[in-house]
């Protein structure tokens, strides 16, 4: 397997640093609020990449690591940089053939250059991708049939355990704990980890209104049921995934000027907008600690 003490010998910073900030949006609410430096976990392994991918890169045991994503995924960079960084091989399915033979954008380059093996296939076969007979097809197209599978986004039970020690690291610390939410992976181990009196707050980052079944369903695989108080504000995607608008970048322009902490966009960003937001509306009483888990950063 790949140890414990490899793992370790990466060198993470655990637990994650926690920053207070004073911003009046949130002082003249009564509202504390604290940033949760999870970006500054690793410098290549950053925020929930690592809570997610370190068990599962532990049960790899030397095999390839083969797992999906779109053309930029941070999950499929972190994948890649683990792969070097441990020595494993590591294949990455892309969505949309239709990139296949065309100059790679950054994100896609890194992996490459990181030694991923990228192997692209066709939207209809991605969005079918967890089916057996289709996850067969693809494995044996990328002859990676004994590759170690991670789904997109690296949310499994293993990821959503992994991500159990966010919530124990803010047991003591926040009321409320937010974080951006994609597959959900993260809120589900979060969310289990806080105390009883505690709750998450999650900001999914797509439209669609699915994740809640996604949540409970990963948090049955992870823990045999529910776990936490947990609840999700779907009004802040700003138009889906990889989408943003000026206003979303004005505000995350003006909170790097205020508070010197770079903000990451599709994911960050829209998490602490919504926080903004919220606390305008006097979602939080006075008195409350908001932390504001910080998954990610902004990449070159």
């Amino acid at each position: 397997m790949t140890s414990p003490d490899a793992l370790a010998a990466l060198g993470p910073q655990l637990p994650s640093p926690v920053l207070e900030v004073r911003d009046e949006r949130f002082d003249r609410r009564g509202i504390r609020l604290l940033l949760k430096r999870d970006d500054l976990i690793h410098p290549d392994l950053v925020g929930n990449k690592w809570r997610k991918l370190a068990p599962n890169l532990a049960a790899a045991d030397g095999r390839p690591v083969l797992t999906f994503g779109g053309a930029y995924s941070n999950h499929l960079r972190a994948t890649a940089a683990a792969g070097r960084l441990l020595g494993l091989p590591t294949i990455g399915v892309v969505r949309g053939d239709e990139l296949a033979g065309r100059p790679l954008n950054p994100s896609l380059a890194r992996c490459a250059a990181d030694g991923m093996r990228l192997h692209f296939v066709d939207r209809s076969m991605y969005r079918c991708k967890t089916e057996p007979d289709t996850l067969a097809s693809v494995l044996r197209a990328a002859s990676a049939e004994d590759a170690l599978v991670l789904p997109e986004g690296g949310s499994n039970a293993s990821a959503v355990r992994g991500c159990r020690a966010l919530g124990e690291e803010l047991r003591p610390l926040a009321d409320v704990v937010a974080v951006a939410c994609g597959t959900g992976g993260t809120l589900a181990g979060l969310a289990a980890g806080l105390a009883p009196d505690r709750r998450a707050l999650g900001i999914p980052v797509l439209k669609g209104g699915f994740l809640a079944d996604g949540i409970r369903a990963l948090q049955q695989r992870a823990f045999g049921g529910p776990r936490g108080d947990w609840r999700l504000d779907g009004r802040f995607h700003f138009g889906g995934y990889a989408r943003t608008t000026p206003e979303l970048h004005v505000f995350a322009d003006d909170f790097e000027q205020r508070h010197g902490v770079p903000v990451e966009r599709l994911y960050v960003a829209k998490m602490l907008y919504a926080l903004a937001v919220l606390a305008e509306e006097g979602a939080f009483a006075r008195g409350t600690t908001v932390a504001a888990v910080v998954t990610g950063r902004p990449f070159p």
